[in-house]
């Protein structure tokens, strides 16, 4: 990691443009899409960045980053690969739905920039490497919470959240059939801190400045 730096507050009007845009996200959802759209990794990442930008906690914020930066560009690979009518996997599907208003298609393009945010973010307020440990517990109760307690893929959802976190597959319509559930579930809990937040963790520690503490 590099030496922490000089600490720079983050900008005011960087604080109050992205709390206008929670202002309006929130009660959306919450309306769309329900309560249970909030258990989704970037859903609870856009959170964290709330609190961490008014507080400027590092240790926020770089668990927030931990947990999304690199979903968040399989994401936006999928996305541009939709554009070129590719379809890597389902989990862009809903982006692409006439059924959605692009109002709420247009809010999701948050999984876009909010990566970019935090890395500009940590810039300011330097990485905390505690994030890795605190955010792999978190995303293992939430992957737990969502296979057992939420909604499997279903071509019928509707707008309600189904396989959140993707505990049944990449694909919103149906479970993946390359192996069995629970096996997926064990390769899930396994492969997402490995192959999820150990690199992002490891990029930010070597690229970030280390928080002050």
């Amino acid at each position: 990691m590099l030496e922490s730096l000089a600490y720079t507050p983050i900008p005011l009007g960087l604080q109050l443009a992205y709390t206008g845009f929670m202002a309006v996200l929130v009660p959306v959802y919450l309306r769309k899409y329900g309560p249970t759209n909030f258990l989704y990794f970037c859903d609870v990442a856009l959170l964290l960045t709330l609190a961490g930008i008014w507080l400027e906690d590092a240790l926020l914020l770089s668990i927030a980053a931990v947990g999304i930066l690199v979903a968040q560009l399989f994401w936006l690979l999928s996305f541009l690969a939709h554009l070129c009518r590719r379809r890597i996997s389902g989990m862009t599907d809903y982006m692409f739905d006439s059924g959605r208003s692009r109002f709420l298609r247009g809010l999701s393009l948050f999984h876009g920039w909010l990566p970019v945010l935090l890395i500009y973010l940590l810039l300011h307020t330097g990485y905390d490497a505690r994030a890795l440990p605190i955010w792999t517990g978190l995303g293992t109760l939430l992957v737990l919470v969502c296979y057992f307690f939420m909604p499997p893929p279903s071509p019928q959802r509707g707008l309600a959240p189904v396989n959140i976190n993707y505990v049944y597959g990449l694909d919103s319509d149906k479970p993946q059939r390359w192996m069995p559930e629970r096996t997926w579930l064990a390769t899930v809990l396994i492969g997402f801190p490995l192959l999820l937040y150990l690199p992002a963790h490891l990029l930010l520690d070597r690229l970030m400045p280390a928080a002050l503490r």
